[in-house]
């Protein structure tokens, strides 16, 4: 391997680093998912679509909208709001563009899961750090953001 390759790629340590979070940020997802399953019913992208819905004017989104607010591609939206629909959490309207209400079953299942999830948020996140630790987190996950922003295809860079 040249020295610009080796310089072009992650040191051990960083590579240790890098595997903690994603071997973290997984564990911790997968524990959050299982907890909102158990302690409301809902799944974790039941809970992301009624987030997005119950934080909307009216509690509606252009479909395309919604797939934007969740970051999931339209066809497993589609399939998910299929899934939904048939529960009674959410109604969909065809129009101008495909529009998503959450309905109150719905809404009302968002907001008795809602406690419990961010209970569990807390106590698997937050309550694990210190403020200083929490703040320098905040800050490396914008820096994160950022760079995965830029880096995006079609992003110039």
């Amino acid at each position: 391997m040249s020295a610009d390759a080796r310089r072009s790629t992650p040191t051990p340590a960083q590579l240790r680093v890098w595997r903690d979070y994603i071997e973290t940020a997984g564990a911790l997802q997968r524990m959050l998912a299982s907890r909102l399953q158990t302690e409301s019913g809902m799944s974790i992208g039941d809970y992301a679509v009624l987030l997005a819905l119950s934080e909307a004017s009216a509690h509606e989104l252009r479909s395309s909208e919604l797939a934007d607010a969740v970051g999931w591609e339209r066809s497993r939206l589609s399939h998910h709001l299929g899934r939904m629909q048939r529960r009674g959490l959410i109604d969909r309207e065809s129009g101008q563009g495909v529009r998503v209400s959450a309905t109150s079953a719905g809404l009302e299942l968002f907001r008795a899961g809602s406690v419990p999830h961010l209970r569990a948020i807390k106590s698997l996140f937050i309550d694990a750090l210190t403020p200083e630790q929490l703040e320098a987190l905040g800050a490396a996950a914008a820096a994160l953001r950022g760079a995965a922003t830029h880096d995006t295809p079609g992003a110039g860079g």
